[in-house]
């Protein structure tokens, strides 16, 4: 800039400054009645929120010299207006952004730094406020240094004393501007300065910082303001508890730091407030200690210190979690009993709570109690009821409660539709299940992906895959594309429908847009193409597996292992479980019972149990169903001693034996005429509240018709008919009765 023209600013400051310190006592009487119509006539309102839209000036170059500022001056007039009457309307008539497109920045900012600076002399806070926001949301917009802005706003040559001002609302602009290393930038110039800000601005930068969960930050600020001011208060104290109450970069709550804050807090002098009492409950919850929580709220209630229902809610809502509602219950009346009226939250969880446990008529109750105390029922109290209605199966029940909400004023959401929709589909009512579907669709409330994924999920597995894919391309058509896991639910239902081509067409198109098909993807496919019998192509899916970097797991060796056995093809199925171990992929329990029934099945019954003990040796539980084989292949060959020891095994391993189980065995000792053994396992299996199917019964038969015991199976197939039991074809073979003989005794 030129030497004209920056003695001439550097003069109309220097009388501005002095007319300002002649006036002050005039400016200092207008300052209430000024703020006041500041308020009223600010476009922005005074919220330290960003700005929703801010005039962008594209970034230009100023030519500083003497006739710019000649041609470009009318703006110090307008300043000189402002300035003598402290008119906060003729102020807002000019905004940064137009002014520096009339008059060009530099000479914009030189102006509204005299206008800022005024307004901070007579304690005009807000005005201050609201032309530095008017400044930084340029700047930002133009790209420029905000940092470089700080030393020319804050120039040394005014009065130290109200630059604390500047200070103050520098730092609210920038943090409610989400620029936080500015703010804090702004904090740590002030205090070079030797100025403290006011600890009101220091807290809303603390609230910022630990919103955007800058922790670094946040510790070294709270720090500071310990050590050199200004001194934290309760509200301070509040906001570093309310951070350590959060999960920080993966960690739990903190609740040591929590509490040693509440004790420095009481040592300080401050006194803790409410909120503050709120917060230590709800941090002792999340970490478990739901009865240290009570504790401590009882302790404050004796000692008369200030409690609301936000201290009791975070109690009942962990009761209700782990479903201890009658201990909530407890701690609700408690709460009413000593004069704290529980809120609409409070009655919402307790709702929830017994909902969830299908205690639907205490879930009633306490809506009625709500109405009673003029508390209105939110939507969340009546989604809740209505999920506990869905549970217990009393469909026609939660429909009508959700019509007659919509008669009441309420507005549906997505939740309760797709409560009522997911209910219906879990109960087979799948013509309602649609009926409100399309409602839904009609009242514009297009679900998101994840109720999309949710309902398309419970489609597929009630078999109505038409619908399924219905929505599938619904959701294709409002939310963009889906994830893996809903592309997994149409490529499975493809293949359950046995319309594999599509299901690999499906598998494509998500290659093509970048939804990678995961390891459950890639097993569904390899399973429907074992059934086929096409263990060629299920061979040409391990290379696309790898070059999509998924490496075959247990399930997929497992899935080609079975894929092999259903084809007999021994060899085949023990080289593909070599290999298994030589890549270090261990064998599961499923992949042993593969094998084992396999081997099995082809008499190789001594292998399979040098397997299985194998199995035991490497960690692996055997289950029910493993045991089973075992148990059926002895029996098979005859070896009932074998057979009985894994039987006593089992049941000592505290696996149950099944029905199947019992029936391998009773078949085993049938084979070798123990009709005595076999009618004690008979019996066994009844004392375990297991009865007998068809096929015991015709294993049972042909044991007595091989003793020569025709009398006896005739018993036991009028005690299999008694017992609502219809004989198959095997057991009319069995008996050599024709099928017409014994349809009309079932008729008679």
């Amino acid at each position: 800039m030129g030497i004209c023209s920056c003695s001439k600013i550097c003069s109309a400051e220097l009388v501005l400054r002095h007319n300002q310190v002649a006036n002050y006592h005039r400016f200092s009487k207008r300052a209430c009645y000024t703020s006041l119509s500041a308020l009223l006539v600010e476009d922005y309102v005074f919220d330290e929120s960003p700005v929703a839209q801010i005039e962008v000036v594209p970034k230009v170059n100023v030519t500083r010299n003497c006739s710019t500022v000649r041609r470009k001056g009318m703006i110090f007039p307008f300043v000189v207006r402002v300035l003598k009457t402290l008119n906060w309307t003729v102020a807002r008539k000019v905004r940064f952004s137009t002014a520096v497109k009339r008059h060009g920045y530099f000479n914009s900012l030189y102006a509204f730094r005299i206008m800022v600076h005024v307004f901070a002399l007579v304690g005009m806070r807000m005005e201050v406020y609201s032309l530095l926001r008017d400044i930084v949301c340029h700047a930002r917009e133009a790209e420029l240094d905000l940092f470089a802005l700080l030393p020319f706003l804050v120039d040394s040559n005014y009065d130290v004393e109200k630059l604390a001002i500047v200070f103050d609302m520098l730092i609210k602009v920038f943090s409610g501007n989400s620029m936080l290393e500015n703010a804090v930038d702004v904090f740590v110039q002030a205090k070079k300065m030797g100025l403290k800000p006011d600890i009101l601005s220091c807290n809303f930068l603390l609230k910022c910082l630990v919103e955007a969960n800058r922790e670094d930050f946040v510790r070294s600020l709270f720090e500071d303001l310990k050590t050199s001011g200004p001194n934290p208060n309760v509200y301070t104290y509040n906001i570093m508890m309310n951070f350590f109450c959060q999960r920080i970069n993966g960690c739990d709550v903190n609740i040591e730091k929590v509490t040693l804050l509440l004790e420095e807090l009481l040592s300080s002098g401050e006194r803790p407030t409410v909120v503050t009492y709120s917060i230590y409950v709800r941090a002792l919850c999340k970490v478990g200690s739901v009865e240290s929580a009570l504790l401590f709220i009882q302790n404050l209630r004796r000692q008369n210190r200030p409690l609301n229902a936000y201290c009791y809610n975070p109690i009942l809502y962990e009761f209700c979690l782990v479903g201890k509602t009658q201990e909530a219950l407890k701690v609700f009346q408690e709460m009413r009993s000593y004069g704290m009226l529980p809120d609409a939250y409070s009655y919402s969880i307790l709702v929830d709570g017994f909902c969830k446990r299908g205690e639907i008529e205490k879930g009633l109750s306490l809506i009625e109690e709500m109405e009673l105390y003029k508390l209105k029922p939110s939507l969340v109290s009546y989604s809740s009821l209505i999920y506990g209605l869905c549970k217990s199966g009393l469909m026609d029940v939660s429909l009508d409660i959700f019509r007659r909400l919509q008669k009441l004023g309420y507005k549906y959401d997505l939740i309760v539709y797709d409560i009522l929709i997911r209910g219906f589909c879990s109960h087979g009512n799948m013509d309602t299940a649609n009926k409100l579907l399309d409602e839904m669709v009609d009242n514009h409330l297009c679900p998101d992906a994840f109720n999309f994924s949710g309902m398309i999920h419970w489609f597929c597995k009630m078999g109505h895959f038409n619908k399924a894919i219905e929505l599938f391309n619904l959701m294709l058509k409002h939310c963009g594309l889906p994830d893996t896991m809903t592309c997994n639910f149409i490529v499975d239902g493809y293949c359950r429908e046995g319309n594999l081509e599509e299901a690999l067409k499906l598998m494509i198109y998500m290659k093509d847009h970048s939804i990678m098909p995961n390891s459950y993807s890639y097993n569904i496919i390899m399973k429907r193409l074992c059934e086929e019998g096409n263990l060629e192509k299920v061979w040409e899916l391990l290379p696309i597996m790898f070059k999509s970097n998924i490496l075959p797991g247990v399930v997929h060796y497992s899935t080609l292992i079975e894929g092999f056995a259903q084809q007999s093809n021994m060899k085949e199925a023990l080289m593909l479980y070599g290999r298994m171990e030589r890549l270090g992929v261990t064998p599961n329990a499923v992949t042993f019972t593969i094998i084992v029934n396999m081997l099995c099945n082809r008499n190789e019954t001594y292998g399979a149990y040098r397997l299985f003990k194998k199995m035991i040796v490497k960690g692996l539980v055997p289950d029910k169903i493993l045991y089973t084989s075992m148990i059926a292949g002895f029996s098979r060959i005859g070896d009932m001693k074998k057979a009985w020891a894994l039987f006593k095994e089992m049941s000592n391993d505290g696996c149950s034996p099944s029905v199947v189980t019992y029936t391998c065995l009773i078949d085993g000792f049938c084979k070798l005429k123990r009709l005595d053994l076999a009618s004690f396992l008979v019996d066994d299996m009844k004392r375990a509240n297991l009865t007998p199917d068809v096929i015991t019964y015709t294993v049972l038969i042909a044991g007595y018709l091989r003793l020569g015991k025709i009398e006896k199976a005739h018993e036991l197939f009028d005690e299999m008919r008694a017992d609502g039991i219809l004989p198959d074809d095997v057991t009319l073979q069995t008996l050599g009765l024709p099928s017409s003989i014994v349809n009309q005794k079932l008729e008679s």
